[in-house]
């Protein structure tokens, strides 16, 4: 997992044109965004979504083998807790379709991030990540998540 701000998307550049793409999206996007799907390359999107945050997120950890995710909420404050997937039990077998398997059990070396407010996060294929959480209070939040295919 990586944390940053969009301040310093331009560190990746070298990194990655479609991590790059990502990034640039979020920094150019506008609160007001419409909820969706926007297409950034052929390899790259974005989805614009809405929900309210959470205690528990009750379907646990996720994680996907086929898109790396940057999360980034452009309207309030999102926690997403982090552990390895090496450390935990797989709860629901790895679903084709939505490129997702849901894990438990997370590492005592797990941890969280806040994410909103100029900060994102980038999930790789070994990160396993539980979304939805609120910080402080429960708010409604809107948030967009880029999906690169590896």
């Amino acid at each position: 997992m990586v944390v940053d701000s969009l301040k310093n998307i331009d560190i990746y550049k070298g990194l990655s044109d479609d991590i790059y793409a990502g990034l640039k999206f979020l920094q150019q996007a506008k609160p007001n965004i419409e909820l969706g799907e926007y297409p950034i390359n052929n390899k790259v999107k974005a989805i614009v979504s809405e929900y309210n945050t959470v205690e528990v997120f009750e379907r646990g950890y996720e994680a996907h083998k086929h898109v790396i995710d940057i999360q980034y909420p452009i309207r309030g404050l999102e926690r997403v807790k982090w552990s390895l997937i090496e450390d935990m039990k797989v709860d629901i077998p790895y679903d084709f379709v939505k490129d997702r398997t849901f894990f438990k059990s997370p590492s005592p070396q797990g941890t969280h991030v806040d994410i909103g407010n100029g900060i994102f996060a980038i999930m790789f294929s070994e990160d396993g990540h539980a979304p939805q959480h609120y910080v402080g209070k429960p708010e409604l939040i809107k948030k967009i998540t880029i999906k690169i295919l590896i």
